[in-house]
């Protein structure tokens, strides 16, 4: 598991985070990303992040990157790529605050990578890093994804699970979903209808706790 997100002040309160699955709810779905020229922000995405800046509430990548593992691209792409998306970001006035890798495969080429973790979704791990390192409420965060592993880690943890149309999210909706105990606190079209639901339910809980 590798991370790296804000340091915590120890006596500050527990905050609600946005949890993002990166490929297919941040980028296009291009199977393995094994070269930069493959990365490509989805649109509005910027837009979405801005607005969760903009309100306070933590963003947060987690990502399962198997392809380190089975050696289909290198470590060093795999930062030149999260270079690349926080610089896209940034032309948006947007940007995250913790960004957490699962590089683990239990066939990795690379032995230290070959290992059946505790951090690759759908297990729990990276949030509950995220969560460590950052100060963070699980229970009162959100996950969103365009998979069904993004929804049942997110329910495991604690968290409310929304799943995004974009990337394999319409056909997992359509195949996968209805067999499924976990469901989606909401389905959203894309990742800035979601902001704006997770949003209204920020605002719905503020106007409660008054």
């Amino acid at each position: 598991m590798s991370g790296h997100g804000q340091e915590q002040n120890e006596r500050a309160p527990l905050r609600p985070a946005v949890f993002l699955d990166r490929d297919g709810t941040i980028n296009e779905q291009m199977g393995y990303i094994n070269h930069l020229s493959r990365f490509h922000l989805l649109p509005k995405v910027g837009e979405a992040i801005r607005l969760l800046n903009r309100h306070g509430l933590p963003v947060v990548v987690v990502t399962n990157q198997s392809g380190l593992a089975r050696g289909y691209f290198p470590a060093a792409l795999l930062d030149a790529v999260h270079a690349e998306m926080v610089r896209l970001l940034a032309l948006d006035s947007a940007r995250i605050d913790g960004l957490y890798v699962c590089p683990h495969h239990p066939e990795a080429k690379e032995e230290r990578y070959r290992q059946a973790c505790s951090c690759r979704k759908p297990k729990t791990g990276l949030l509950e890093q995220a969560a460590r390192d950052m100060g963070l409420d699980l229970a009162r965060s959100y996950m969103v994804g365009d998979r069904w592993s993004d929804l049942r880690c997110g329910a495991a943890a604690g968290a409310t699970s929304l799943l995004v149309l974009t990337g394999y999210g319409r056909g997992d909706l359509c195949y996968i979903g209805p067999n499924q105990a976990v469901q989606p606190a909401h389905v959203s079209e894309d990742l800035v209808a979601a902001v704006q639901w997770i949003l209204e339910q920020e605002r719905r809980r503020e106007a409660l706790a008054q």
